[in-house]
C-alpha cells in the first residue's frame, strides 16, 4: 500500500503534516465504483481552512484538512465512465450527487445525499459529511463523472495551474459573490474584504465589466494587492465614516452592489477597529448600497462559533439592521457557491487569457511540509494565496 500524508488540525492554531491512511474507492466501507483516487498536484489553504485552525468551529481535532484540490486521476472505480487515468482535473469543494432534486437544478452546494446531518458537503470541513481533506498527497473524490471538470491539454494545464488551482473554490466563490451582486457593464462595487476571496471577487467584477471596483480591508500589505490591478481601496482603520470614503472615490456616497468577502470574523472600522464585530460588513453595506441594489455574502457564517463574542454570534445569531435592507428593498445573496454552475466557464476565461486570477490573489507555491507556515503568514494577514504542492509537480 503507497503512503500518504496530509494536513491535520490539531488544536486551535495548530496544524501538523502527519501520515494519514491511503485513500480507497469506498464511503463507509461500501465500495465507491463512482469514484476516483487523485494524486494531488496543487492544493490550497482557504480562508474557511483557518476558522478552523483559530478554533473558530466545532471541528475536532484531528481532521484532515483541505478542500481546494487540483489533480491527476490514478484509479477510477469501474463506474466511471467518462474521465481515465491521466486525466487532470480541478474539483469542486462541493461534494454533490447529481442526483438528488438540488443537484438536477444546479444547486451543488446543498446536494441532499453526501452529508448526513445537513444539506451541503465539503472535503476536510466540519459538519460537511466527514469527507477526508485534500492538503494532502492522495484523495478520494465521489461521483466523478459529475463533480470533476477535466483540463481538455495536460501541457496546457500545468503552465496554467497557478491559475487552474483557483477553480476549485475562490474564483467560483468569488464570481458567485459579484454575480449574485448584480455586478454587470457599468457597475461601481464595494467588495469587503481583501483576502483571497475578496480579491478574486475584485478581479471577477472587473470581469464582468464592472466601471469601478472598490475593495476595502485593515490591511496595507492587502489593499497594494487589491491596487496593483487596478482597483480603488478604502483603509477602513482610517476614523473617517465609510460612506464619506466611498463619496470621495465616485462622488456620492453609495455604491450599485456590494459583496462580503468577510463573514463572521469581521472587524469594526475606524476607532472600533481593534474589535471583533460579526455583524459590521453586513450592516455597513446595507448603508452603503443604492435603493433596490443586491448585497452578494460568500464570506462565512457558522452556526456554532466556540470563540464568538457573545452567547447569541455562538449560533450564528446577529445583529442585523434587516429593517434598513427592508426599506431599500435590497435583494441579499447567502450560502455556498455551486461551483460547478461556473467554473467551465471560468476555466476557458483562464485558458483564452481573458483574466490572471493568480496574479490578482497572489499565489505563491509552498511544499507540503511547509503547510504549517503557510497557515501561520496567512492568520497574520499576509497578501498571499498559499498553493500547496504535495509532490513538487509545479516546482519541476
Amino acid at each position: 500500500m503507497a503512503n500518504n500524508r496530509g494536513v491535520a488540525y490539531v488544536k486551535p492554531g495548530t496544524v501538523e503534516v502527519k501520515n494519514i491512511d491511503y485513500p480507497k474507492l469506498a464511503i463507509d466501507n461500501r465500495k465507491c465504483e463512482h469514484g476516483v483516487i487523485l494524486k494531488i498536484i496543487t492544493t490550497n489553504i482557504c480562508g474557511s481552512d483557518q476558522h478552523m485552525v483559530r478554533g473558530r468551529t466545532t471541528a475536532q481535532p484531528g481532521l484532515v484538512l483541505g478542500h481546494e484540490i487540483t489533480g491527476e486521476i490514478i484509479e477510477a472505480g469501474r463506474d466511471v465512465e467518462f474521465l481515465k487515468v491521466g486525466d487532470i482535473v480541478s474539483v469542486p469543494f462541493n461534494i454533490a450527487c447529481g442526483r438528488c432534486r438540488n443537484c438536477k437544478v444546479g444547486q451543488t452546494g446543498i446536494c441532499l445525499n453526501v452529508n448526513p446531518s445537513r444539506p451541503g458537503a465539503a472535503y476536510g470541513y466540519v459538519d460537511m459529511g466527514g469527507w477526508v481533506g485534500g492538503q494532502a498527497e492522495y484523495v478520494m473524490c465521489p461521483y466523478a463523472d459529475f463533480n470533476l471538470l477535466k483540463f481538455p491539454d495536460r501541457d496546457q494545464a500545468m503552465a496554467k495551474i497557478k491559475d487552474l488551482t483557483l477553480l476549485s473554490d475562490i474564483f467560483p466563490t468569488g464570481y458567485h459573490g459579484a454575480v449574485t451582486a448584480g455586478v454587470g457593464p457599468g457597475s461601481i462595487v464595494y467588495v469587503a474584504g481583501a483576502g483571497p476571496v475578496g480579491l478574486a471577487c475584485a478581479a471577477s467584477c472587473q470581469l464582468l465589466g464592472a466601471a469601478c471596483v472598490i475593495v476595502g480591508d485593515l490591511i496595507d500589505e492587502r489593499l497594494a494587492q487589491a491596487r496593483s490591478f487596478g482597483c480603488e481601496t478604502i483603509d477602513l482603520k482610517k476614523a473617517i465614516p465609510l460612506s464619506e470614503q466611498i463619496a470621495a472615490i465616485i462622488g456620492v456616497p453609495e455604491v450599485d452592489c456590494a459583496v462580503d468577502c468577510v463573514g463572521f470574523e469581521a472587524h469594526g472600522h475606524g476607532s472600533q477597529a481593534g474589535k471583533e464585530q460579526p455583524a459590521t460588513v453586513l450592516n455597513s453595506m446595507m448603508e452603503l448600497t443604492r435603493a433596490g441594489g443586491a448585497i452578494g455574502i460568500p464570506g462565512l457564517y457558522v452556526t456554532g462559533d466556540p470563540g464568538a463574542v457573545d452567547e447569541n454570534a455562538k449560533i450564528g445569531q446577529l445583529g442585523i439592521r434587516i429593517g434598513l435592507g427592508w426599506a431599500k428593498s435590497h435583494t441579499l445573496s447567502t450560502g455556498q457557491c455551486p461551483v460547478m454552475r461556473y467554473h467551465r466557464q471560468l476555466m476557458n476565461c483562464i485558458l483564452y487569457e481573458k483574466i490572471q486570477i493568480a496574479r490578482a490573489v497572489n499565489v505563491q507555491i509552498i511544499s507540503l511540509d511547509q503547510a504549517p507556515q503557510g497557515y501561520r503568514d496567512f492568520d497574520r494577514g499576509a497578501a498571499t494565496k498559499f498553493v500547496i504542492d504535495p509532490h513538487g509537480m509545479v516546482a519541476a
